[in-house]
């Protein structure tokens, strides 16, 4: 025990010589997580609150237009400007002024009104509902709704958009039929025949805990994710600091002493941990207290500290069984540096920190599992966004701790077989 603390006290030593390498440790993951979380954030509200102004050139001037122009005013995301010219509005769009416009064509109101009347009259003749004079057909012109989008504009919203528009016109098109068939079969106009209201809806349930609901925001799921970055990004400085030991002759000095290589790690494992801890109470303090001062929602943590702790511990350990792996096989500085930085963002990357898991192809999906950043960030979110207990995040800090028991192990092997060439 002497030993392995002794081994600690020298490693705290080194890394608090190193101011810049604390300041890159402590101060860069902080900055990392508010700038990520505002400019998300910022993101997410130009959705969700901020209006965004639509071009809409009305050239039917009927119920029809009416009907999308009230639909898009009474949206909580739309804000919408006429323009009479569609050029015009075709030119702004395409300079980037505005993300969308939409054109309504001629006649759209009138046409669609004959041709459901006309529909509703032959299926009623055909009953014998109507024995009234069969008129010549008329062909009607399928009608077009032009959108235009910003080139810049984001596939998804432009999907959602035209989503909208299509739920729009259907249901035009379905209270239509509803009132042409109400005027033929009803002698009183104002008599309801057909109910008209959605049949079908959709509700959203949300997780709650003591009756209240638990609304994840971005706050909740940027802190995990970023936390786990800067936890994992703990392997550069670990692994620089293996190598030059070893380049330095430190390595060869302490191989003098009766202290096996376990020991040697084991300390570097002491120190690192606890600035894995740091770095983490540091991610949650900014979560609780600046972040609510930024206008960001604030992370709730009340209840969950403890399982947090936990999951952070053994998101640490892995990492730091990464570093101390790389460490161990690097031979020089330029080695481990670029690669244990470049592998991170690789793990990131996997594990879902960059992109959502389930957006990615199958075979990325399958390949994430193999990441432990995935491991970690899921524990995060079981505990953050599931309100799961101690027993449902164990599978996740058991391959943890399997993957810092593994990466050790190696490393030990490594070094005993290499020394004793």
């Amino acid at each position: 025990m002497h030993k392995l603390l002794a081994s600690a006290h020298k490693e705290f030593l080194l890394l608090t010589r190193d101011i810049g390498g604390i300041a890159i440790l402590f101060i860069m993951p902080l900055v990392l997580i508010v700038t990520i979380t505002l400019i998300q954030d910022s993101t997410f509200k130009s959705v969700s609150e901020t209006k965004i102004p639509i071009l809409l050139v009305d050239n039917d001037k009927g119920s029809v237009s009416k009907t999308i122009k009230k639909g898009l005013e009474e949206s909580i995301i739309f804000e919408v400007i006429k323009i009479e010219n569609e050029e015009e509005a075709k030119n702004l769009v395409f300079k980037g002024a505005n993300q969308l416009a939409i054109i309504v064509p001629e006649n759209l109101s009138s046409d669609l009104e004959k041709k459901v009347n006309q529909n509703v009259e032959e299926i009623l003749n055909k009953f014998g509902v109507d024995e009234g004079e069969i008129l010549q057909k008329e062909i009607f012109t399928a009608k077009e709704v032009k959108l235009y989008f910003d080139p810049a504009t984001q596939f998804s919203f432009k999907n959602s958009v035209k989503n909208e528009i299509d739920k729009m016109i259907s249901k035009i098109e379905t209270q239509s039929i509803y009132s042409a068939f109400q005027e033929q079969i009803s002698d009183d106009p104002d008599e309801a025949i057909f109910e008209t209201d959605n049949f079908i809806s959709f509700k959203e349930i949300l997780p709650q805990k003591n009756d209240k609901i638990i609304i994840p925001n971005s706050v909740q799921h940027n802190v995990p994710a970023w936390t786990l970055f800067a936890i994992f990004f703990i392997i550069v400085p670990l692994s620089i600091n293996i190598v030059k030991e070893k380049s330095q002759g430190t390595f060869v000095r302490l191989r003098t002493n009766p202290v096996s290589y376990l020991t040697v790690l084991g300390g570097k494992t002491i120190v690192y941990l606890a600035v894995c801890l740091i770095q983490f109470v540091m991610m949650l303090l900014i979560g609780v207290y600046l972040f609510p001062a930024l206008g960001l929602p604030t992370l709730n943590v009340s209840g969950k500290i403890p399982l947090l702790f936990i999951v952070a511990f053994f998101a640490g350990l892995a990492a730091i069984g990464l570093g101390l792996l790389l460490g161990t096989i690097a031979k020089t500085q330029e080695q481990s540096a670029p690669f244990g930085a470049t592998f991170v963002v690789i793990l990131a990357a996997l594990g879902g920190v960059w992109v959502p898991v389930f957006v990615m192809p199958k075979f990325m999906q399958t390949l994430s599992n193999i990441s432990p950043m995935n491991w970690g960030l899921n524990a995060f979110y079981d505990v953050f966004l599931r309100n799961s207990t101690l027993l449902e995040i164990v599978p996740e800090i058991t391959l943890l701790f399997l993957f810092f028991i593994l990466t050790t192990l190696i490393a030990i092997v490594y070094n005993e077989k290499k020394n004793a060439v």
